[in-house]
């Protein structure tokens, strides 16, 4: 075979070679990175819990920044989100009383200024602790420019976790919970997480949980409180209920966000809400009494039957004070 014949059929072959993979690669498609969920709602995740639309059922996280929104999450797991970031101006606050500022920021890294209220607040901030021994629920004052400011009482040094629940006014947003890590310097000594037991005890008040908390599955958990061994008929409302629940699950601090079924004022407070898997929660009530707010906190499993199983008797004190076993400062509600 002559120079140009041999010329000409390479040519042919290479040519025959190039169309075969485009056409494999017409019928298979471009090479796509795997898409992000978007985020479930507050009570519930991967499946939607049963609690009525009170405003946070289908925080999916949807903003109207570019950024997906990351789906069949649970909340708090990202510092951003659908096209907003939790940007915490102080990201390592001191042992004791301080200040804490941060701020939402759009897609553009511009502050977001506008919020839609929802539960009597534009935004919903919580603090607690890797070891969930600490729980603050705070409500920051919105300056002009956006930026968000609260006091806070962090009692001893350690890693800790923001979260900022909220929903944008923009246009076809939804609402959203993003999460970012707090550091208080000094020297860090771990506690154990406290058992697993059916009341807590605060402020002369006996709190006790009934029900379930299942993974993949809506169930409700119904709260009772009690005064001396009364039942408390007269509750008053909290940011717009008689209860309002928040459970953070163990290892990843994954935020689940309920708050009460019809019902009230007392002594009973239902929810209902799903687990996004097994594993050990704390739950964190919040109730009004006689003008004051407390914290009752427990610690359940998810996926072991009931979520109370029995055990002696939790002690869960007011802010400041200790037991024998690990502190749990489980109190805090700061007022802007």
């Amino acid at each position: 075979m002559n120079t140009g014949v041999k010329i000409t059929a390479y040519a042919a072959a290479l040519a025959a070679t190039f169309g075969a993979a485009y056409g494999v690669g017409k019928g298979v498609g471009p090479v796509e990175e795997p898409k992000k969920a978007e985020h479930g709602d507050h009570a519930a995740a991967p499946s939607e819990s049963a609690t009525a639309d009170d405003g946070h059922a289908g925080h999916e996280g949807g903003g109207t920044g570019d950024a997906p929104a990351a789906a069949n999450l649970p909340g708090g797991l990202q510092v951003s989100d659908g096209g907003y970031t939790l940007a915490l101006e102080t990201p390592t606050p001191a042992t004791g009383k301080s200040v804490l500022k941060f701020s939402i920021k759009d897609a553009a890294g511009r502050k977001v200024t506008a919020f839609t209220t929802e539960h009597g607040k534009e935004l919903h901030f919580i603090v607690a602790s890797r070891d969930l021994n600490t729980f603050r629920h705070l409500h920051p004052v919105k300056a002009a420019d956006g930026t968000w400011t609260t006091p806070v009482d962090l009692p001893a040094a350690g890693g800790y976790k923001a979260f900022a629940d909220f929903k944008p006014a923009a246009k076809g947003a939804k609402g959203i919970t993003l999460g970012a890590d707090l550091s208080v310097p000094g020297a860090y000594a771990p506690r154990p997480m406290p058992a697993v037991a059916p009341t807590a005890n605060v402020d002369g008040y006996q709190v006790r949980l009934g029900g379930t908390l299942d993974p993949g599955k809506a169930g409700e958990l119904k709260l009772t409180v009690t005064k001396a061994g009364k039942p408390v008929t007269d509750l008053e409302p909290y940011l717009g209920a008689y209860g309002h629940l928040v459970a953070l699950r163990d290892g990843d601090l994954a935020y689940l966000h309920v708050h009460p079924n019809e019902g009230g004022p007392g002594p009973d407070v239902s929810f209902t809400a799903t687990a996004p898997s097994a594993g050990t929660y704390r739950l964190f009530l919040d109730f009004q009494h006689e003008g004051k707010v407390r914290t009752a906190a427990f610690t359940v499993t998810a996926g072991a039957g009931k979520a109370t199983a029995p055990a002696p008797e939790a002690t869960v004190p007011a802010a400041g004070e200790t037991t024998d076993e690990a502190t749990d400062d489980a109190g805090e509600h700061t007022h802007g």
